[in-house]
C-alpha cells in the first residue's frame, strides 16, 4: 500500500480490495466503530485516515490538517484519537475478511503467505526513558502453518521495513503489504504508543 491508495482514483480502487464501501460500512456498524457521522461522514473516510496516520510521519494533528485541507473531514486530532482507540474490533475484522477471501479464492497456491509486522518495547532504566530508547521486535508471521518464522531484535536505530525479512522463493507479500499499516497501527494501540510508524515520508497529496 503506497500513498497514492489514499487519494483520488487510487483510493476508490483500495476499498475495492478491502472489500467495497458496504462491507466497510457494516462492519464499522457491527463492531460501533462508527454509529455517528461526527466530524467524519462516512466508515471509509475513518479507515482513510487510519491508514494515513499508519502510512505517514507527520503525527495526528498533521493528518487532520490534511483531512481538512483535502475535505475528506473536519475534526480535532483528539476527537480522530478517540474514534482511533476505539476502531481495534473493527480492523481486526477487515484484515480477517480479507485473509478469509484470499483462502477461498486459492490466490496463494502453494506459495508462502506471511504477515509482517514490528513492535516496540521501552527500555529499562531513566537514563534510556530520557532518551526514548526502545527494543524493536520485527516478525514474520507464516499464515498456513501458523507459526513465526522470522524474529529479529534490534534498538530504536533500525526502521521498520519490508524487505528486512528475507525472501524466500514462491512468496506471496500480497496481504502483507496491503495490511501492513493497520497491524502496526494495532500494535502500537496495545502498546499505548502515542504515535507509530516510520512507513512513510508523510501524507499523501492529490495530482495538481
Amino acid at each position: 500500500m503506497t500513498h497514492e491508495s489514499l487519494v483520488d482514483d487510487g483510493w476508490a480502487e483500495t476499498l475495492e480490495l478491502l472489500g467495497g464501501e458496504e462491507l466497510i460500512a457494516g462492519s464499522a456498524r457491527e463492531t460501533k466503530a462508527f454509529l455517528r457521522p461526527r466530524g467524519i461522514r462516512s466508515a471509509s473516510d475513518l479507515l482513510r485516515l487510519t491508514l494515513a496516520y499508519c502510512l505517514g510521519k507527520v503525527g495526528m494533528r498533521g493528518v487532520v490538517a490534511w483531512a481538512a485541507a483535502s475535505g475528506i473531514a473536519d475534526i480535532s486530532d483528539v476527537a480522530l484519537l478517540g474514534r482511533l482507540r476505539n476502531a481495534g474490533p473493527w480492523l481486526q475484522q477487515l484484515i480477517g475478511h480479507l485473509l478469509k477471501r484470499e483462502e477461498e479464492a486459492g490466490l496463494a497456491k502453494g506459495r508462502l503467505i506471511r504477515i509482517l509486522d514490528a513492535t516496540a518495547v521501552a527500555k529499562a532504566g531513566a537514563h534510556e526513558k530520557k532518551n526514548n530508547g526502545l527494543w524493536r521486535m520485527h516478525c514474520a508471521f507464516e499464515l498456513e502453518r501458523e507459526r513465526f518464522d522470522f524474529l529479529e531484535i534490534t534498538d530504536q536505530s533500525e526502521a521498520e521495513l519490508i524487505d528486512r525479512v528475507p525472501v524466500v522463493a514462491g512468496i506471496c507479500a500480497k496481504i502483507a503489504l496491503a495490511w501492513l499499516e493497520i497491524c502496526a497501527f494495532e500494535v502500537a494501540r496495545a502498546n499505548d504508543v502515542a504515535r507509530h510508524g516510520d512507513f512513510g515520508a508523510g501524507l499523501p497529496r492529490a495530482a495538481e
